[in-house]
């Protein structure tokens, strides 16, 4: 009978009821497992979720924690860096260590921490989970490790004696020290706090008195050490304001690059993240003899400018040769002079080329002095640019166009390049084959990599605006949805949305 029933289980139901059983104990496993505050690694990596987090902030005194979604392409480049970080610093035996937590499934911890995209990375210091510090260190391998190090030690190497600082000193091309009387006052923490975060250059503190007047000094003062240009720079504290942590950052950015940097492969990450708001160029073909000694005269106007212009050599020929594009300009062009406002690309041309330091410096101060008009780039206008249906407008016909007083101008302004802008161009064409028989309504392009405006600055491709009739040169920038029927209700609206009824 027991033989019998064995074989008859199957087709009695017998085998149904068994995997409901393992799966039901396999689904309390599961859960028993997500309610767990075992942590668990992966590529030395903590993986956390909302029942370990606790456990992790409590056994890690220093905690770097990847909030991350496995959709988001910025995270799938980072995860190979992260992981070298976190094996670097365990091989050292570091008290810091790096976590992630999936943020699309640990929805808790995404709210708590205020999470809005991804990668966002968070440090947290002693288990205190109401505070963490918002992550500002390169998204590489090494700059993780140097950012973790500098806060799970000390900032600056402690420097006691003449012998140890001049070694110091002579160890790098360039070094900050920090000389305190008191290594516990406000400044000194404020000169910790800095070194903390420029990971990318090496600090030092010194606080033994024979050390001040063996470089100089009578009181408390940060010095930056330079194997090039003007080799020790000196940063007095004052006595009232002590030292603040922005501005010692901002000097230490700007004296620490080379009063005239070459443009390279290598410097355009330093010359770009520099924050100087106006960048003087020396276009030169490098193989000219001839052309390199204009350097000298540019050099020479350089120096009254530091922190305010940026002074970068240009070769035509060379790495330069990229951004030729970007001036209008040929390598054919070359010696020339411009000057760039940062903020606004606006671009700035000598009416004739004179590389002598004091027609260089002459020309520099007019432009900062607002006495100078920028150098606009216009293309010439096609033959046809009124007879399609999309008006093509460039930097010499836009105001005419745009600013007609009886016509409505909806303009596109876009890169050819721009992936967002050929994803609607094809909208736009029907938009303006939709309006092209209407008298007040213009629909127009402008190609922004080959025109440039006075009074209109383009930050992102495509943006969208548009001129209304009448007078007083009025401009609504148009942030809706890029489709033909939402245009169309902006436009027929008078250059707003229609509310929708509720």
């Amino acid at each position: 009978l027991v033989l019998s029933l064995a074989w008859l289980g199957p087709a009695l139901g017998g085998e149904d009821e068994d995997e409901e059983v393992i799966e039901e104990e396999e689904k309390e496993k599961k859960e028993d497992e997500v309610l767990s505050d075992e942590i668990k690694e992966e590529d030395n990596v903590l993986v956390l979720h909302e029942h370990n987090f606790a456990r992790a902030l409590r056994e890690h005194q220093l905690l770097l924690v990847e909030f991350y979604a496995p959709w988001c392409g910025h995270c799938q480049r980072l995860a190979p860096s992260f992981a070298q970080a976190a094996a670097e610093l365990r091989n050292e035996s570091s008290p810091a260590w790096l976590g992630k937590v999936d943020a699309t499934a640990q929805t808790a911890l995404a709210t708590e921490f205020g999470i809005t995209s991804y990668p966002t990375l968070k440090l947290f210091r002693d288990g205190n989970r109401t505070h963490p510090l918002a992550y500002t260190g390169p998204m590489d391998s090494q700059g993780i490790v140097r950012w973790m190090q500098r806060r799970a030690g000390p900032s600056a190497t402690l420097l006691q004696d003449t012998d140890t600082t001049a070694a110091f000193i002579s160890s790098q091309d360039l070094v900050v020290i920090g000389f305190f009387k008191d290594l516990r006052g406000e400044a000194a923490q404020v000169f910790f706090e800095v070194a903390a975060e420029m990971v990318d250059t090496t600090f030092g503190v010194a606080e033994a008195a024979e050390l001040f007047p063996a470089y100089g000094l009578s009181a408390d003062t940060v010095c930056l050490f330079k194997k090039f240009d003007e080799r020790q720079t000196n940063f007095p504290v004052d006595p009232e304001r002590g030292l603040d942590t922005a501005e010692l950052t901002r000097l230490l950015r700007v004296h620490s690059l080379q009063l005239v940097m070459e443009f390279t492969n290598e410097t355009s990450n330093q010359i770009f993240s520099a924050k100087i708001p106006h960048h003087m160029l020396l276009f030169l073909n490098k193989s000219s003899p001839e052309q390199l000694s204009l350097q000298d005269g540019f050099r020479a106007a350089a120096g009254g400018f530091r922190g305010e212009v940026l002074f970068v050599v240009v070769d035509v020929t060379g790495h330069g040769a990229d951004v030729l594009p970007f001036f209008g300009m040929t390598a054919a062009d070359a010696p020339t002079l411009r000057l760039v406002k940062m903020e606004n690309n606006r671009k700035f041309q000598m009416e004739q080329d004179n590389f002598s330091d004091s027609a260089i410096r002459t020309f520099i101060q007019a432009v900062l002095d607002g006495k100078v008009k920028p150098h606009l780039l216009s293309a010439e206008p096609p033959e046809d640019w009124d007879t399609r249906p999309v008006k093509v407008l460039v930097g010499k016909t836009f105001e005419q166009v745009a600013f007609d007083e009886t016509k409505n101008v909806f303009v596109k302004f876009y890169a050819p390049w721009c992936p967002h802008c050929q994803a609607m161009a094809a909208a736009w064409e029907e938009l303006a084959e939709r309006y092209k028989d209407r008298e007040d309504i213009v629909i127009a392009e402008m190609d922004c990599t080959a025109n440039e405006l006075e009074n209109i600055t383009i930050h992102g491709y495509p943006t969208l605006h548009y001129f209304p009739a009448g007078p007083g040169r009025k401009m609504v920038e148009y942030k809706s949805t890029r489709d033909v029927e939402t245009f169309s209700k902006f436009l027929e609206n008078g250059g707003t949305l229609p509310e929708e009824p509720p």
